[in-house]
C-alpha cells in the first residue's frame, strides 16, 4: 500500500523532489530543535544558569548512550528505502521486523544502564558540584521514558524510507506544544524544579509515539507486524550495517562528551554558555541534518533500483542547496547572536561567551554540511564502516584535539577555533572519499538474501 504522502525517487525531477521532501524534513528538525530551545528557555529563565548547564551536560550524556542506537537507526533507513526502491513488499516487512526486535531490545537495555549509571557518567565528565545534582536528576528521569524518544523517530525512520516525509512533522509538533504547554506547569505550577522539565519530555514524546505508532497502523500502510524473532539473514544485515553505523554515531557522541569535558574546565559561566550556543549552532546545522536524511532516503531508493546517474544528480542538487541555506542562516545567526544567547540566560558572562561562540563558527557551518551531504550519499549504498572511519577522523584525529589545543592557548575562545577548523579539513577528506572510494560497489540487498 502507497500513500499520496509517499514519493517514489526512481523517476521525475531531482530538485523539485528533493525540495517537496527535504522541507517537511527541516520542518521536523526544526520543531525538534525548538522542543529542545524551549525546554532551556523555560528551565534557564525559571531556574537559572546551573539549571541550564544541567540541561547542556545531561542532552550530551543521553544523546551518547542513545548513539548507538541512532546508528542502527541510520541503517534502517538505508536498508529500507533500498527494499522500497527494488519494489520488495515482503522483504521491507522481514526487514521492518528485525530492527523492531534488535532496536526495542536495545533501547530498553540502554535505558536501564543509562538510569543506573547517570550520577557515575556525569562525575566522570567533570561536571562542576553546582550543576551536578540537578544534571543527574534530570538524566535520570529522561532515562525512564527513552523508549518513547526512540519510538517516535524509529517511526519518523520508516516513514521517509517508504517516501514520506510529511507525516512526522505531525507527531513532533505535539510533542512540541504539549512540552511546550507542560513545562511551566511541572517546572513552577507543581514546583518540581528541573524535574518537572525532565517529566514534560516524558509525557510529550509519550504522547507523540502512540499518535504516530496508531497512524502507521491505520492510515500510512507500513508492514509493521506482530513483534516475532526474525530470520538469521536479516538479523546479520542489521549488524553487518548497524554496527558500524552505531559504532560511527558513538563516535561522534563521544566526540562531543569529549569536547563536553575540556568546556567544563572552564566553570559554570561557560557551560552555560556553551549550552545557549549549542542550541543556535543546531538552527544552523538543521539544513545539513535534514539534506543528509533526504539524500540517504533518495539515493537508497536508486541505488536499489540501479539508477547511478541519478544517485549523482542527487548528490550535486544536495550540495547546491547546502551551501546556499547555510550560508543565508549562518548570516542571521551571526548578526544576531548576542540577542538569541540573551534569550536563554542573564547572566553577562554567560552571554559573552556563547554569542563569541556563535559568531566564530556561523560561517564555518557549511563545511559541516557537506559532509552531512556526502556521507549520506555514501550511507545510502550501506558503506557503513567507511562513514564509521571518516566519522573517526572527523571527531577524535580532528574536531577534539584542535578544541583541546585551542583551548589550551586562547582560553575558553579556543574552542570555537578549533571546532571551525576541524569542519574544513573534515570536509575534504568528505569529498576525497565520495570521489575516489569504493562505496559504489556495495550490495546490501544481494548480501541480505544470500
Amino acid at each position: 500500500m502507497q500513500t499520496n504522502n509517499q514519493y517514489d525517487f526512481t523517476e521525475g525531477s531531482i530538485i523539485k523532489k528533493m525540495i517537496f521532501f527535504s522541507s517537511p524534513i527541516f520542518l521536523t528538525n526544526l520543531l525538534q530543535t525548538s522542543y529542545q530551545i524551549i525546554d532551556s528557555l523555560w528551565v534557564g529563565n525559571l531556574l537559572g544558569a546551573n539549571a541550564l548547564g544541567a540541561i547542556a551536560v545531561s542532552g550530551t550524556v543521553v544523546f551518547t548512550i542513545l548513539s548507538f542506537i541512532i546508528g542502527l537507526n541510520t541503517a534502517a533507513l538505508t536498508v529500507l528505502s533500498q527494499r522500497k526502491g527494488a519494489s520488495d513488499a515482503e522483504g521491507l516487512k522481514d526487514s521492518l521486523n528485525a530492527f523492531v526486535v534488535v532496536l526495542g531490545s536495545l533501547t530498553i537495555v540502554l535505558g536501564i544502564l543509562g538510569f543506573t549509571l547517570s550520577g557515575s557518567i556525569l562525575t566522570w565528565m567533570g561536571t562542576p558540584d553546582d550543576i551536578l545534582p540537578l544534571a543527574t536528576t534530570y538524566l535520570q528521569i529522561n532515562f525512564i521514558g527513552i523508549l518513547f524518544l526512540f519510538g517516535y523517530n524509529f517511526i519518523a525512520t520508516v516513514l521517509r524510507a517508504l517516501g514520506d516525509s510529511k507525516t512526522p512533522v505531525r507527531f513532533v509538533l505535539m510533542a512540541v506544544v504539549l512540552n511546550a504547554a507542560l513545562d511551566p506547569v511541572f517546572i513552577y505550577v507543581f514546583d518540581l524544579g528541573i524535574a518537572g522539565a525532565a517529566y514534560a519530555t516524558i509525557v510529550s514524546q509519550g504522547t507523540a509515539f502512540i499518535y504516530g505508532l496508531i497512524y502507521s497502523l491505520t492510515k500510512a500502510g507500513v508492514p509493521f507486524s506482530k513483534p516475532h524473532l526474525p530470520e538469521m539473514r536479516f538479523l546479520k544485515v542489521i549488524f553487518k550495517l548497524g554496527l558500524p553505523s552505531g559504532m560511527s554515531m558513538m563516535v561522534i557522541s563521544g566526540g562531543v562528551l569529549a569536547i563536553m569535558t575540556v568546556v567544563t574546565t572552564f566553570g559554570e559561566g561557560v557551560v552555560a554558555g556553551f549550552g545557549a550556543a549549542q542550541r543556535l549552532d543546531s538552527l544552523i546545522m538543521l539544513p545539513a541534518l535534514t539534506l543528509g536524511s533526504a539524500v540517504n532516503s533518495m539515493a537508497g531508493q536508486n541505488i536499489g533500483a540501479r539508477l547511478w546517474e541519478r544517485v549523482s544528480d542527487i548528490t550535486r542538487s544536495g550540495m547546491y542547496l547546502i551551501l546556499s541555506v547555510s550560508f543565508s542562516i549562518g548570516a542571521i545567526v551571526f548578526f544576531s547572536a548576542e540577542f538569541l544567547i540573551s534569550l536563554f540566560v542573564a547572566d553577562p558572562e554567560t552571554i559573552a561567551f556563547g554569542a563569541a561562540y556563535v559568531k566564530t563558527v556561523a560561517f564555518f557551518y557549511p563545511f559541516l554540511g557537506i559532509n552531512f551531504v556526502l556521507n549520506g550519499i555514501v550511507r545510502a549504498s550501506g558503506a557503513m564502516f567507511q562513514v564509521f572511519v571518516l566519522n573517526t577522523i572527523s571527531f577524535w584525529i580532528l574536531r577534539y584535539p584542535l578544541t583541546y589545543y585551542f583551548s589550551s592557548v586562547f582560553g575558553e575562545h579556543g574552542i570555537p577555533i578549533g571546532m571551525a577548523v576541524s569542519f574544513v579539513i573534515s570536509s575534504v577528506i568528505a569529498i576525497g572519499y565520495y570521489r575516489f572510494g569504493r562505496w559504489r560497489k556495495i550490495k546490501v540487498i544481494e548480501d541480505e538474501e544470500v
